[in-house]
Protein backbone atom coordinates (compact mmCIF):
# COMPACT_ATOMS: atom_id res chain seq x y z
CA UNK A 1 0.00 0.00 0.00
CA UNK A 2 2.63 2.60 1.29
CA UNK A 3 5.14 1.47 -1.18
CA UNK A 4 2.87 1.21 -4.05
CA UNK A 5 2.10 5.09 -3.62
CA UNK A 6 5.79 6.39 -2.37
CA UNK A 7 7.36 4.78 -5.25
CA UNK A 8 5.07 6.58 -8.07
CA UNK A 9 5.43 9.59 -5.67
CA UNK A 10 9.46 9.78 -5.84
CA UNK A 11 9.65 8.43 -9.87
CA UNK A 12 7.14 11.05 -10.56
CA UNK A 13 8.68 14.33 -8.67
CA UNK A 14 12.11 13.58 -9.85
CA UNK A 15 11.10 14.27 -13.33
CA UNK A 16 13.26 11.75 -15.02
CA UNK A 17 14.52 12.28 -18.80
CA UNK A 18 17.00 9.96 -21.11
CA UNK A 19 20.22 10.88 -20.66
CA UNK A 20 19.68 12.12 -17.17
CA UNK A 21 22.28 9.96 -14.53
CA UNK A 22 19.98 8.92 -11.09
CA UNK A 23 22.14 7.04 -7.78
CA UNK A 24 19.71 5.35 -6.07
CA UNK A 25 20.99 5.27 -2.68
CA UNK A 26 19.83 2.04 -0.14
CA UNK A 27 18.91 0.37 -3.14
CA UNK A 28 18.42 -2.97 -1.78
CA UNK A 29 17.58 -5.88 -3.89
CA UNK A 30 16.86 -3.57 -6.78
CA UNK A 31 13.17 -3.25 -6.76
CA UNK A 32 13.00 0.47 -7.44
CA UNK A 33 16.02 0.11 -10.37
CA UNK A 34 13.39 -2.28 -12.02
CA UNK A 35 10.53 -0.33 -11.83
CA UNK A 36 12.70 2.72 -13.17
CA UNK A 37 13.96 0.77 -15.93
CA UNK A 38 10.25 -0.31 -17.17
CA UNK A 39 9.05 3.00 -16.65
CA UNK A 40 11.51 5.63 -17.93
CA UNK A 41 13.99 4.18 -20.67
CA UNK A 42 17.96 6.12 -21.18
CA UNK A 43 18.24 6.81 -17.32
CA UNK A 44 21.90 6.19 -16.47
CA UNK A 45 20.90 4.20 -12.98
CA UNK A 46 23.28 3.30 -10.47
CA UNK A 47 22.28 1.48 -7.09
CA UNK A 48 24.63 1.69 -4.13
CA UNK A 49 24.03 -0.35 -0.62
CA UNK A 50 25.97 -1.07 2.62
CA UNK A 51 24.43 -4.85 2.56
CA UNK A 52 26.24 -7.63 0.86
CA UNK A 53 22.73 -10.33 1.05
CA UNK A 54 20.91 -7.27 -0.42
CA UNK A 55 23.03 -6.48 -3.63
CA UNK A 56 23.49 -10.49 -4.32
CA UNK A 57 19.43 -10.20 -4.59
CA UNK A 58 19.49 -7.58 -6.87
CA UNK A 59 22.01 -9.59 -9.17
CA UNK A 60 20.03 -12.33 -9.24
CA UNK A 61 17.22 -10.86 -10.73
CA UNK A 62 19.06 -9.65 -12.76
CA UNK A 63 19.28 -5.62 -12.13
CA UNK A 64 19.19 -3.65 -15.24
CA UNK A 65 22.28 -0.50 -13.26
CA UNK A 66 25.44 -1.28 -12.08
CA UNK A 67 25.58 -1.98 -8.59
CA UNK A 68 28.17 -0.97 -5.81
CA UNK A 69 28.14 -1.70 -1.97
CA UNK A 70 29.17 1.29 -0.28
CA UNK A 71 28.77 3.80 2.86
CA UNK A 72 26.12 6.17 2.53
CA UNK A 73 28.53 8.34 4.71
CA UNK A 74 31.36 8.27 2.39
CA UNK A 75 30.19 7.96 -0.71
CA UNK A 76 32.39 6.11 -3.29
CA UNK A 77 31.61 8.93 -6.33
CA UNK A 78 32.94 11.86 -7.62
CA UNK A 79 31.85 15.55 -6.74
CA UNK A 80 28.61 16.31 -8.83
CA UNK A 81 28.15 12.87 -10.28
CA UNK A 82 24.74 12.57 -10.91
CA UNK A 83 21.71 14.70 -12.04
CA UNK A 84 19.22 13.47 -9.72
CA UNK A 85 19.36 11.20 -6.39
CA UNK A 86 16.49 8.65 -5.32
CA UNK A 87 17.02 7.63 -1.14
CA UNK A 88 13.70 5.42 -0.46
CA UNK A 89 13.42 4.50 3.15
CA UNK A 90 17.03 5.18 3.66
CA UNK A 91 17.74 8.06 6.41
CA UNK A 92 15.76 6.48 8.85
CA UNK A 93 18.60 3.74 9.18
CA UNK A 94 21.64 5.99 9.44
CA UNK A 95 23.65 6.89 12.26
CA UNK A 96 23.90 10.33 11.39
CA UNK A 97 21.56 11.62 8.51
CA UNK A 98 22.96 14.52 8.23
CA UNK A 99 26.33 13.44 7.23
CA UNK A 100 24.44 11.19 4.57
CA UNK A 101 22.64 14.41 3.74
CA UNK A 102 26.01 16.39 2.76
CA UNK A 103 27.19 13.59 1.14
CA UNK A 104 24.51 13.61 -1.37
CA UNK A 105 24.71 17.32 -1.98
CA UNK A 106 28.19 16.49 -2.85
CA UNK A 107 27.70 13.74 -5.39
CA UNK A 108 24.40 15.56 -6.63
CA UNK A 109 25.09 18.10 -9.52
CA UNK A 110 24.51 21.79 -9.12
CA UNK A 111 20.51 21.89 -10.06
CA UNK A 112 19.83 18.42 -9.31
CA UNK A 113 17.18 17.10 -7.58
CA UNK A 114 16.60 14.92 -4.50
CA UNK A 115 13.56 12.79 -3.75
CA UNK A 116 13.27 11.37 -0.04
CA UNK A 117 10.83 8.52 1.81
CA UNK A 118 11.28 8.32 5.40
CA UNK A 119 9.10 6.66 8.04
CA UNK A 120 6.54 9.50 10.11
CA UNK A 121 6.80 9.44 13.45
CA UNK A 122 2.85 9.82 13.73
CA UNK A 123 1.89 6.80 12.04
CA UNK A 124 -1.68 5.24 12.14
CA UNK A 125 -2.41 3.19 15.09
CA UNK A 126 -3.88 0.47 12.76
CA UNK A 127 -0.73 0.36 11.00
CA UNK A 128 1.45 0.00 13.77
CA UNK A 129 -0.40 -0.83 17.03
CA UNK A 130 1.76 -2.99 19.23
CA UNK A 131 4.49 -0.08 18.86
CA UNK A 132 2.30 2.76 19.47
CA UNK A 133 0.39 1.01 22.44
CA UNK A 134 3.77 -0.13 24.04
CA UNK A 135 5.95 3.52 23.62
CA UNK A 136 2.67 5.26 24.87
CA UNK A 137 3.49 2.98 28.19
CA UNK A 138 7.12 4.23 28.45
CA UNK A 139 8.74 1.59 26.41
CA UNK A 140 11.78 1.26 23.74
CA UNK A 141 10.29 0.61 19.96
CA UNK A 142 10.80 -2.83 19.01
CA UNK A 143 13.61 -2.56 16.36
CA UNK A 144 13.85 -6.21 15.66
CA UNK A 145 12.24 -9.46 16.81
CA UNK A 146 8.69 -11.22 16.34
CA UNK A 147 7.06 -7.60 17.10
CA UNK A 148 8.88 -5.67 14.92
CA UNK A 149 6.92 -3.24 12.50
CA UNK A 150 7.72 0.32 12.00
CA UNK A 151 10.83 0.69 13.69
CA UNK A 152 12.32 -1.82 11.95
CA UNK A 153 16.04 -1.32 12.14
CA UNK A 154 15.52 2.57 12.50
CA UNK A 155 17.30 5.07 14.37
CA UNK A 156 14.82 7.70 13.96
CA UNK A 157 11.51 8.31 12.57
CA UNK A 158 10.48 11.72 10.97
CA UNK A 159 8.52 14.47 11.17
CA UNK A 160 8.09 16.76 8.18
CA UNK A 161 9.16 20.44 9.08
CA UNK A 162 12.04 18.06 10.89
CA UNK A 163 12.95 16.40 7.51
CA UNK A 164 12.43 19.99 5.83
CA UNK A 165 14.39 21.52 8.28
CA UNK A 166 17.38 18.79 8.06
CA UNK A 167 17.58 18.57 4.28
CA UNK A 168 17.89 22.54 4.11
CA UNK A 169 20.94 22.63 6.65
CA UNK A 170 22.42 20.16 4.27
CA UNK A 171 22.77 23.10 1.50
CA UNK A 172 19.00 22.28 -0.65
CA UNK A 173 16.25 24.05 -1.25
CA UNK A 174 13.96 22.33 -0.39
CA UNK A 175 10.85 22.04 -3.15
CA UNK A 176 7.89 19.96 -1.65
CA UNK A 177 6.88 18.12 0.94
CA UNK A 178 4.00 15.58 1.55
CA UNK A 179 2.46 13.36 3.58
CA UNK A 180 1.55 9.70 2.33
CA UNK A 181 -1.13 6.85 3.16
CA UNK A 182 -3.70 6.79 6.42
CA UNK A 183 -5.95 3.99 5.63
CA UNK A 184 -4.35 1.14 6.29
CA UNK A 185 -5.49 -2.61 7.80
CA UNK A 186 -4.54 -3.48 11.29
CA UNK A 187 -1.32 -4.64 11.63
CA UNK A 188 0.06 -3.79 8.43
CA UNK A 189 3.60 -3.30 8.84
CA UNK A 190 3.94 -6.19 11.09
CA UNK A 191 1.99 -8.31 8.46
CA UNK A 192 3.17 -7.28 5.77
CA UNK A 193 6.85 -6.43 6.54
CA UNK A 194 7.14 -8.82 9.80
CA UNK A 195 5.65 -11.85 8.74
CA UNK A 196 5.10 -11.46 4.68
CA UNK A 197 8.58 -10.31 3.79
CA UNK A 198 10.85 -12.54 5.10
CA UNK A 199 8.46 -15.76 3.54
CA UNK A 200 8.96 -14.36 0.51
CA UNK A 201 12.75 -13.48 0.67
CA UNK A 202 13.77 -16.51 2.75
CA UNK A 203 10.76 -18.49 3.71
CA UNK A 204 9.89 -21.89 2.09
CA UNK A 205 6.75 -20.73 -0.03
CA UNK A 206 6.99 -22.18 -3.40
CA UNK A 207 8.74 -19.92 -6.46
CA UNK A 208 5.59 -19.16 -8.18
CA UNK A 209 3.69 -17.86 -4.85
CA UNK A 210 7.02 -15.66 -3.79
CA UNK A 211 6.56 -14.00 -7.26
CA UNK A 212 2.91 -13.17 -6.78
CA UNK A 213 3.50 -11.83 -3.53
CA UNK A 214 6.72 -9.52 -4.97
CA UNK A 215 6.42 -5.73 -5.28
CA UNK A 216 6.74 -6.14 -9.19
CA UNK A 217 4.34 -7.24 -11.57
CA UNK A 218 5.17 -10.45 -13.45
CA UNK A 219 7.63 -10.12 -16.64
CA UNK A 220 6.12 -9.82 -19.87
CA UNK A 221 5.34 -13.68 -20.77
CA UNK A 222 5.61 -15.24 -17.57
CA UNK A 223 3.50 -18.10 -16.59
CA UNK A 224 1.00 -16.49 -14.22
CA UNK A 225 -1.11 -19.60 -12.86
CA UNK A 226 -4.49 -18.73 -10.70
CA UNK A 227 -4.23 -16.05 -8.17
CA UNK A 228 -5.03 -17.65 -5.01
CA UNK A 229 -5.02 -14.10 -3.21
CA UNK A 230 -6.85 -12.60 -5.74
CA UNK A 231 -9.67 -12.01 -2.54
CA UNK A 232 -6.81 -10.60 -0.16
CA UNK A 233 -5.41 -8.15 -3.23
CA UNK A 234 -9.48 -7.25 -3.70
CA UNK A 235 -9.66 -6.14 0.14
CA UNK A 236 -5.92 -3.76 0.13
CA UNK A 237 -7.45 -2.05 -2.67
CA UNK A 238 -10.65 -1.52 -1.23
CA UNK A 239 -8.90 -0.22 2.24
CA UNK A 240 -6.32 1.52 0.21
CA UNK A 241 -8.78 3.25 -2.36
CA UNK A 242 -9.68 6.73 0.21
CA UNK A 243 -5.34 7.45 0.59
CA UNK A 244 -5.98 8.51 -2.98
CA UNK A 245 -8.82 10.75 -2.25
CA UNK A 246 -8.80 14.52 -1.59
CA UNK A 247 -9.93 14.06 2.13
CA UNK A 248 -7.16 12.24 3.05
CA UNK A 249 -5.16 15.37 3.80
CA UNK A 250 -7.12 16.23 6.57
CA UNK A 251 -5.75 13.26 8.61
CA UNK A 252 -3.52 13.67 10.96
CA UNK A 253 -1.39 10.50 11.42
CA UNK A 254 0.41 8.90 7.86
CA UNK A 255 2.86 6.18 7.24
CA UNK A 256 5.70 8.02 5.19
CA UNK A 257 6.92 11.80 4.86
CA UNK A 258 7.96 12.62 0.93
CA UNK A 259 10.19 15.22 -0.39
CA UNK A 260 11.47 16.60 -3.18
CA UNK A 261 14.93 19.36 -3.34
CA UNK A 262 17.13 20.53 -5.85
CA UNK A 263 21.04 21.48 -5.48
CA UNK A 264 20.85 25.38 -5.63
CA UNK A 265 22.71 26.28 -9.06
Amino acid sequence: MAFRRRVRWLLDALDLRPGLSLLDLGCGPGVLLRALAASTSGVRAAGLDAGMERLLQARSAPTPAPLLRGDALRLPFRDSAFDRVLGAEVLEHLPDDAAALRELRRVLAPGGLLALSVPHVEYPFLWDPINRLWTALGGSPFRTGPLVGIWTGHERLYRPDDLAARVAAAGFEVLRVEEATHHCLPLTHFLLYGVGRPLVERGPLPAALRRRLGRLPPAPGARRGPDLLAPFRALLAAVDRPNDGAAVKKRRTFVNVLLLARRPA
